[in-house]
């Protein structure tokens, strides 16, 4: 008998599936071979595994990277980073617009958790009752991200707000100047943060990011010198990137994006920021555009970071919005349970009353939304985030002969007052998304925007990577992309801007997170309402069929959208080199 070579031993081999390898060319059929946590053979692997994946007929592809996520809360208290991780995602990239909960003194606690429900929609009661506080500065909030076990893996941004706030104390929320020794213990915070595994700092000047008790955001309207001192740590440590949420409405946003821009160019670090395509009315993303051209042509690094489908809301009587949240004679019943409602919201008067009621002035920002019933439209199963215009809320009013208001308030009964409404806020032009289907094509673009971990009652967008493989390079009559493409946008580009060069390909050397998809079964589901947050806090989750199998580091954390008792999940400290 022969005695097999420790070559001929792997510890997973994915057998006779179409590979596609993140870099865009053209896929294969092969296997691929993993070994300690990182791909050891591409092509025809000979020898067996200890565990084997017959993949005939399906796609394999690199682990999903999603730059744009809030996780900072629910990777202190979960072990499960849903809903990316339930859509191929095997990274995730935290600390985005600038908020998080590090560094922060005991006594500064409540103000980051008023900016963390404002801003991102998390209750401040989740966060009192699921963050430990066992850290002050952001070395000690990494170390404990860290300790803990979980499916994926997570990096961070050294959040602009919450280090503002530790430095100048009341001076930093109220807004004020900072003075040459704030900018100077700015900028060593920054250079440690980036010493001990920032990828770099998050900022944001968004108008209606606010607190919940309605101020702006610390980090608002910080000048650029104060920019310029934090990039310069960042710098002094070896660099990162800077992440960035302009206000694309305001009339000043190109200088506030410029300044941003000089910023880097003087430092010599990459930027990447959000963008957001109007609706209706100028096109302001392409003046955008024109910026990043002249910026990259000059030497920059700049990518815009754009989402693949509408930028909106999910409303409805079980989430945080609906047309009438505002209105007093709705917030009468407001606080029954839902069953009790929805049976009071059946009464004849109860009805008219709320609908010849007017909004107050009070509330969310992005509840000004909730009344643009021409961007309005049902959200069913299967999900339809490019319906036809001649499905909203306003043309099926028109056709009922009723009101906006009274169709809006008739199809949040559907379904026992379960039923859920999406609010198409940007990314829609013209009631399309042709124009996200040229962008997504440029170099200079880059998906994000999933905003997991965040947004619980209001968004659940984390689950694009599936809508790229489905919408976009399946089903799309026009402007489709080929799964190759698709790919490549979800994998190397991303793992590009981060700096997270080690992964993103299925090539030798390179970490071994994948996905085994059935391209064909692929399907969204419709998001659900999940009670599971600390304290018994509510969040929007959306599962997806199709995912055979998703691996990180090697091992399989869910086979057929089941996750499996592995967590391998690391945090990521710092930009990864390319394998050898």
């Amino acid at each position: 008998m022969t005695k097999r070579s420790d070559e001929d031993l792997h510890d997973l081999v994915i057998r006779n599936g179409t590979v596609v390898d993140g870099s865009g060319g053209q896929p294969y059929r092969g296997d691929v071979a993993v070994t300690g946590g990182v791909i050891t053979a591409v092509g025809s692997v000979t020898g067996s595994g200890t565990r084997e994946i017959d993949a005939t007929g399906l796609l394999v592809t690199p682990g999903f990277v999603d730059l744009h996520t809030h996780y900072d809360g629910q990777a202190i208290w979960s072990d499960r980073m849903t809903p990316s991780s339930s859509h191929g995602v095997t990274t995730a990239v935290m600390g985005n617009c600038g908020v998080g909960f590090a560094p922060c003194r005991p006594a500064d606690h409540e103000t980051l958790v008023d900016v963390m429900a404002g801003v991102e929609d998390i209750p401040g009661v989740v966060m009192v009752d699921g963050l430990p506080w066992t850290w002050e500065t952001f070395p000690e909030f990494l170390d404990a991200v860290a300790s803990r076990q979980r499916d994926i893996d997570v990096a961070a941004f050294l959040p602009h707000s919450p280090l503002r706030v530790y430095v100048m104390g009341q001076r930093g929320v109220d807004r004020e100047p900072a003075t040459a020794e704030d900018l100077s213990q700015m900028r060593k915070l920054a250079a440690e943060a980036v010493h001990v595994g920032a990828l770099g700092f998050a900022s944001s000047r968004l108008t209606i990011h606010k607190t919940e008790s309605g101020q702006p955001i610390p980090s608002y309207d910080a000048a650029q010198a104060e920019i310029e001192a934090i990039a310069r740590g960042v710098d002094d440590a070896g660099g990162g990137l800077i992440q960035f949420v302009p206000d694309l409405l305001a009339a000043d946003y190109e200088q506030a994006l410029q300044s941003v821009f000089d910023v880097a160019a003087d430092v010599g670090l990459p930027v990447t920021f959000t963008l957001a395509i109007g609706n209706a009315g100028p096109a302001l993303h392409l003046d955008a555009l024109r910026m990043v051209e002249k910026a990259n042509a000059n030497g920059g690094e700049i990518t815009a970071q754009i989402f693949p489908r509408p930028i909106g809301l999910v409303i409805g009587l079980e989430l945080s919005g609906n047309p009438f949240i505002t209105y007093p004679s709705y917030r009468e019943i407001a606080h029954l349970p839902l069953a009790e409602r929805v049976a009071e919201m059946h009464k004849p008067e109860v009805r008219e009353r709320i609908l010849n009621d007017s909004p107050a002035s009070d509330g969310h920002p992005l509840m000004f939304a909730v009344q643009a019933f021409d961007w309005i439209f049902p959200l069913g199963d299967p999900p339809n985030y490019e319906p036809s215009r001649s499905d909203s809320i306003a043309a099926r009013a028109a056709a009922r002969g009723v009101t906006p208001a009274e169709e809006a308030y008739d199809r949040l009964l559907d379904d026992d007052g379960h039923a859920m409404l999406l609010i198409t806020l940007a990314n829609f032009r013209d009631g399309s998304l042709d124009t996200v289907a040229e962008l997504v094509r440029r170099d200079d673009v880059v998906l994000g925007l999933g905003d997991g971990g965040a947004h619980y009652g209001m968004i659940c967008d984390a689950s694009f990577p599936t809508y790229m493989l489905t919408h976009w390079a399946r089903d799309r009559a026009t402007g489709r992309l080929s799964v190759a493409d698709a790919v490549r946008e979800l994998t190397t580009v991303p793992a590009r801007v981060a700096g997270l060069a080690d992964r993103g390909r299925i090539a030798v050397g390179y970490k071994a997170d994948l996905n085994v998809i059935d391209h064909g079964a692929l399907r969204l589901h419709k998001p659900t309402v999940a009670y599971d947050l600390p304290a018994g806090g509510r969040r929007l989750d959306q599962t997806a069929e199709g995912y055979v199998a998703t691996i990180v580091s090697g091992e399989i954390i869910a086979e057929r959208g089941v996750p499996t008792d592995a967590l391998p999940g690391k945090l990521i400290r710092g930009r990864q080199p390319a394998p050898a």
